[in-house]
């Protein structure tokens, strides 16, 4: 984009060409000599000299309007864009003790929740996010990463046998998940809990673990999988008997909720499918990656492409004027 930086100047060209016409004028109106017959100059016919005698004026003239709009200061203006991205470290933390069997989410709690999570994974951008998950212990499933695709991969391949099943060891799952987020240079940094029990197993309080957390700046969101109490049932595990056996819903939903809040993040509760799929949904518009735009702009000076050929044209044209095409009154 060309742009004038003076470009008042430009009125010049108002008195530049009123002159222009006045000297063209002047110079037709200039006196000549009276001859008795033309009829010998008629046979002889204008030459090259004389045709070229009005050259001179229009080459000033040209020398001057390119003068003019270098004065104005032309400018050659463009912008550069640079985009700054913050990302976010998220730790994914997966309860994959025996009771996320249970049958009240199709086809069970934990394939809803692998699939709902694989759907977050991919809604990500410039975010550096790994994988844990616990039963009576706990297990780095992915550190942290952007390699989105081999985390999907990761989670698809969650299942019962990666982990000892008989205990929910929700304190373990989070201070395995804080100690990844503390090396992270992230300034923002999250742990998304997802369980369905109470802690009964591990050497790590949850209360302690999400202290800790805080302590690192570390917003922890807790989601309760399924009812509060009652019963629920399973496949059995065992083979023989009955094909599915009750087992009770014991939720937590007091703890989770203090242990959110106290690091500034947010219990939610899933009761179904889909009300755990707007909750991740909710938690992906509640942490979004920090962009910083930064615009610049540059000018380029183009006043010397004209004052250069202005000043050359200048020159010629007094020079054919006292020299080639000098003329006598």
């Amino acid at each position: 984009m060309i742009r004038f930086n003076d470009p008042w100047v430009l009125l010049l060209f108002i008195p530049l060409l009123l002159l222009g016409a006045w000297l063209w004028r002047r110079r037709r109106l200039r006196p000549r000599l009276r001859f008795s017959s033309t009829e010998l100059l008629d046979e002889v016919g204008p030459t090259l000299r004389t045709r070229l005698l009005g050259l001179p004026a229009i080459l000033l003239f040209v020398a001057a309007a390119l003068l003019t709009v270098a004065l104005a200061r032309p400018q050659s203006a463009w912008r550069e864009h640079r985009r700054f991205t913050e990302g976010i470290a998220i730790m994914l933390v997966l309860d994959v003790s025996d009771s996320m069997m249970a049958l009240d989410f199709e086809p069970n709690r934990l394939e809803r929740a692998k699939a709902v999570v694989q759907e977050f994974i991919q809604g990500r951008e410039n975010d550096q996010i790994g994988a844990v998950i616990f039963g009576r212990d706990t297990f780095t499933l992915c550190p942290l990463t952007q390699d989105y695709q081999a985390l999907r991969n990761f989670v698809q391949r969650i299942n019962f046998d990666l982990v000892n099943g008989e205990g929910t060891a929700i304190g373990m799952g989070l201070a395995n998940a804080v100690d990844k987020l503390r090396k992270s240079p992230n300034k923002s940094k999250v742990v998304i809990l997802l369980t369905d029990g109470e802690n009964n197993a591990g050497q790590i309080d949850p209360i302690d673990a999400a202290e800790i957390a805080r302590q690192f700046d570390i917003r922890v969101y807790t989601i309760g999988v399924g009812s509060v109490g009652g019963q629920v049932l399973i496949p059995n595990p065992s083979g023989f008997g009955p094909r599915y056996i009750p087992i009770e819903a014991r939720l937590d939903v007091e703890q989770l909720t203090r242990m959110a809040e106290m690091t500034g993040g947010r219990f939610f509760h899933a009761t179904d499918g889909s009300s755990l799929e707007k909750i991740y949904q909710q938690i992906n518009e509640m942490e979004r990656t920090e962009i910083e735009v930064h615009e610049t702009h540059y000018f380029d000076e183009l006043a010397a492409w004209l004052m250069v050929p202005a000043l050359l044209i200048l020159l010629l044209a007094l020079g054919l004027e006292n020299t080639w095409l000098r003329t006598f009154p």
